[in-house]
């Protein structure tokens, strides 16, 4: 996890404040794969509070406020437990696995979770395993020479991005405005697609750097 090469570009890193935060990190604070779990952590609590939009609509948006949240959070762990590795110079034997692992599991639990919030649970997995298209083109394409590839339009900022906008679109607009279910909906199809177009897009790239390295 300490190859600049292979992590994710994030304009976030370079904030002042960031920084502070990542340095309390690395002098006192959990391991970089604690940080990580802690992520999935959040990510699976904003999975569940967005079902709970459906099974409990009298408090939907208080769950919609803790779903958002919830991205947010992972979103976080996500940055920093790439920052204390680096800034502790560490790279655990099973780093890769931590690093990846939890953003398939987070991933899942908020897609689907927004597929129970929308009424349908099948186009939430159709957009989990859209994005996770996206990250296996990714691996495959980076254990095959490729240089790694974070590009969008539909990349986990992006996907997370949208999650956190309808969450908080359906938490502070009344049901009658926000588009209820069609909301969470429109935005489980956009990311399926986008996911679908950036797998295709990072494949044809990486066969592009491929064939030119030959």
């Amino acid at each position: 996890m300490t190859d600049d090469t292979h992590r994710r570009p994030i304009a976030a890193r370079n904030l002042g404040v960031t920084q502070r935060i990542a340095a309390v990190l690395i002098a006192r604070g959990p391991s970089p794969n604690g940080i990580s779990l802690i992520g999935m952590g959040a990510g699976l609590a904003a999975g569940l509070a967005f079902a709970a939009t459906a099974w409990l609509p009298g408090a939907a948006w208080l769950f919609w406020l803790i779903g958002a949240a919830g991205v947010q959070a992972r979103l976080l762990a996500n940055l920093f437990d790439g920052m204390v590795a680096v800034g502790r110079g560490v790279a655990s034997p099973v780093g890769e696995l931590f690093n990846e692992v939890p953003d398939r599991v987070s991933d899942t639990a908020v897609l689907v979770g927004l597929g129970v919030a929308a009424g349908d649970v099948a186009l939430g997995l159709v957009a989990a395993l859209a994005a996770m298209l996206t990250a296996y083109v990714r691996t495959t394409a980076r254990s095959a020479g490729a240089p790694s590839d974070f590009s969008g339009p539909m990349a986990k900022q992006q996907r997370m991005a949208l999650a956190t906008a309808v969450a908080v679109w359906c938490a502070v607009l009344p049901a009658g405005w926000s588009g209820g279910a069609w909301a969470p909906w429109a935005v489980l199809l956009v990311i399926a697609l986008g996911s679908v177009f950036t797998a295709w897009r990072r494949l044809a790239r990486a066969a592009a750097a491929l064939e030119a390295a030959r």
